[in-house]
């Protein structure tokens, strides 16, 4: 007997048919020998919904408040697919986050899970029954209060509940059929993967592929827990997360690595340029000291080399727009200290990039990759490389052309078009 753990994203769970949908998947789950657990997101657009009432209510809601609120939709999600499981003849008892034991720090919307203590889930499965805990959640240790974990956080709460759970394999379903070579919405031919190494997919995921959230793929490596990533909307076979995925196939056979394993793209990102900074020691550290302590994540870091005669030089760097008026606010509070010119903002940007552990040992990629996107007219911005990922900004509405561009570049299209995107949102 296996324990099979299940998440099920919002677009998985959009309306009622589609709840009793997934409740004839988790039966069948059961019924075929397995012990299930299993993790749902809010209903559809429940999320935004309730984002947009509280933002109609209060410009700048607290964030304790806002947490309260925004629980609810997964609390909905739990008890109706907990009902649609009774109605099927099998017993199911639904969790919230602080009730599963998803122990986090104290910040409101986007706390980090210090821990997981899954006795009562332990003991329901123990009983027989199908364990349903809502997504997106815990309480913080310090302040008892509700937190959430940030946009994916359901993704995140089923990888550290299946490791807690000692689980065999982590099923996030969706409403695509797996993992693509790129976005299916861009590029119509993206290929589906098979298996994808925890590194790739920990790049794709921070370069704005939405189908896996970063911080449950860090999970998942650390606890070398598979990750079977498919569709709630179908029966095909999806793609699989895991540490060596070139050893070999689903029939023993051994794999080929690619070059490249896929393209991503990522339109919520910002740039900021600090212009005129003093060429002296410790002044970058200053900056990004002050972006630090405002809890800001910055992504590429560009320095233009110091104007001989100004002894000046302006350092750009991409953050999320979310964070941007932030970043803002902090840097105008230290322009005296630092004697900085002025800063410019610019929104009207995205990352692309190029992701694939086989690119460490062929020379080339860079080359391929830049002439495809001069060839598409695309301009490049800033430019970013780690061993397995090469990625550029560009103007926003450039995007959809470099994607295609370089998924053309490395003959990641598919010989036929077999990507479905069957509710919409792609999570």
């Amino acid at each position: 007997m296996a324990l099979v753990v299940q998440k099920y994203g919002g677009s998985s769970v959009a309306d009622a048919s589609c709840i009793k949908r997934v409740a004839q998947r988790i039966v069948a789950t059961k019924k075929a020998g397995n012990d299930v657990a299993v993790i749902v997101s809010a209903m559809g657009d429940t999320t935004d919904e309730l984002l947009d009432l509280a933002e109609q209510v209060s410009p700048l809601p607290p964030g304790r408040e806002l947490d309260m609120l925004l629980t609810s939709g997964e609390r909905i999600s739990m008890a109706l697919l907990a009902m649609a499981i009774a109605n099927l003849g099998h017993e199911a008892r639904s969790f919230t986050g602080s009730q599963a034991g998803v122990i986090t720090n104290s910040t409101h919307g986007k706390a980090r899970i210090i821990d997981v203590t899954p006795s009562r889930i332990q003991e329901a499965i123990d009983q027989g029954h199908i364990a349903i805990v809502a997504g997106f959640q815990g309480v913080s240790q310090d302040t008892k209060d509700i937190t959430t974990l940030g946009r994916g956080g359901s993704d995140t709460t089923a990888v550290a509940l299946a490791a807690a759970l000692e689980a065999d394999v982590c099923e996030i379903y969706t409403d695509v059929d797996g993992i693509f070579t790129t976005d299916p919405r861009i590029v119509p031919a993206a290929r589906k993967i098979p298996r994808i190494s925890y590194d790739e997919m920990m790049e794709m995921a921070a370069c704005g592929s939405k189908i896996l959230h970063l911080r449950c793929v860090e999970y998942a490596r650390r606890f070398s827990l598979p990750i079977h990533v498919r569709s709630s909307f179908s029966t095909k076979e999806g793609t699989w997360v895991v540490a060596d995925p070139y050893t070999e196939d689903s029939e023993g056979t051994e794999m080929e690595q690619p070059i490249i394993s896929g393209v991503a793209h990522d339109r919520s990102e910002a740039k900021i340029t600090v212009v005129g900074v003093p060429d002296k020691v410790g002044e970058a550290a200053s900056i990004f000291k002050t972006l630090a302590d405002a809890e800001i994540n910055i992504d590429m870091i560009v320095q233009n080399v110091s104007a001989a005669a100004t002894g000046r030089t302006d350092i750009s760097f991409t953050l999320p727009t979310a964070d941007a008026q932030t970043a803002l606010t902090a840097l105008k509070k230290i322009q005296a200290q630092i004697g900085y010119e002025s800063l410019l903002f610019d929104d009207q940007i995205g990352k692309v990039s190029l992701i694939g552990a086989g690119m460490r040992s062929h020379p080339g990629v860079t080359a391929t990759f830049f002439a495809a996107l001069a060839d598409a007219g695309v301009n490049i911005e800033m430019i970013s490389t780690s061993e397995i990922r090469i990625s550029v900004i560009v103007g926003q509405d450039a995007i959809d052309t470099a994607v295609a561009a370089a998924h053309r570049a490395f003959d990641l299209d598919a010989d036929q078009v077999e990507a479905v995107v069957y509710g919409g949102s792609g999570r």
